[in-house]
């Protein structure tokens, strides 16, 4: 998955605001304790974070996202 097509599910599932706030505030046990940013900056791929994001949050990622 490209990092754009990363941040254009982010927005879809979460809306633009709320979705850049997740990504930089909300610490995922998924993602090791890291937030979506910081894994992202420490060269975690880009489609391990998705499906971190999905675990996280089962009812706010619509399946044709998943």
């Amino acid at each position: 998955m490209r990092l754009t097509d990363f941040w254009t599910r982010l927005d879809e599932a979460f809306g633009p605001g709320y979705a850049a706030s997740i990504a930089r505030d909300q610490v995922l046990s998924q993602l090791g304790g890291r937030t979506i940013e910081q894994a992202l900056a420490s060269g975690e791929q880009t489609h391990m974070v998705w499906r971190a994001v999905c675990a996280a949050y089962p009812d706010r990622v619509p399946a044709r996202l998943r």
